[in-house]
């Protein structure tokens, strides 16, 4: 790979793929590492997103949407 793609918007990813911009000047042998490496980093980026998700479901299931008040109990 030898020219990195756009930008996704997503700082963490795009960490990611830089790092695979490199991967032509790599031996071949240290390619194995540097996918694994590439891997971990979008893995841990889904799983932060995730949380970010499962936080906000709770909340709406909850009705704790940011800002607004739960009409079962008054509160925010």
């Amino acid at each position: 790979m030898s020219e990195v793609p756009e930008a996704t918007g997503d700082e963490r990813v795009d960490a990611v793929l830089a790092g695979l911009g490199d991967l032509a000047g790599r031996p071949v042998g240290e390619h194995v590492a540097v996918f694994d490496e590439a891997f971990s980093g979008l893995e841990a980026a889904l799983g932060a997103v995730d949380g970010q998700i499962n936080g906000q479901i709770n909340g709406q299931v909850n009705g704790q949407v940011d800002g607004q008040v739960d009409s079962r109990t008054g509160e925010q």
